[in-house]
């Protein structure tokens, strides 16, 4: 997360994407739901034609248009995390057969 700082800083902004993209490929790495690994799947490439267009006509709008760019920039995050591999539900060991523990039965 500092290296994507820096990139930021050093560059003005303009290589935000690139410090996104390492942000959220770390954070999705370490993210687990349900015992099941996000992976993201975005590039830097992908996000930077949207971030230039966003910040122009945030220029145009003299700022307005910065209320849309965040709502429109976690979209993007959503669309691009999924889960890394499906995961196969549990199944019994004997096919058509569950097992069921009660306190009565350790007696």
């Amino acid at each position: 997360m500092i290296l994507g700082f820096f990139i930021t800083v050093i560059t003005l902004g303009i290589c935000y994407p690139f410090a996104l993209v390492l942000k959220q490929r770390w954070r999705a790495k370490h993210t687990y739901i349900d015992g099941q690994q996000l992976v993201f799947t975005g590039s830097a490439i992908g996000l930077f034609g949207h971030w230039i267009k966003w910040f122009l006509l945030s220029i145009i709008t003299l700022g307005i248009y910065l209320f849309w760019v965040g709502p429109r920039l976690q979209r993007w995050i959503t669309v691009n995390t999924e889960f890394a591999a499906p995961v196969a539900p549990l199944q019994p060991l004997v096919p058509g057969a569950f097992v069921v523990a009660s306190p009565a039965a350790r007696a």
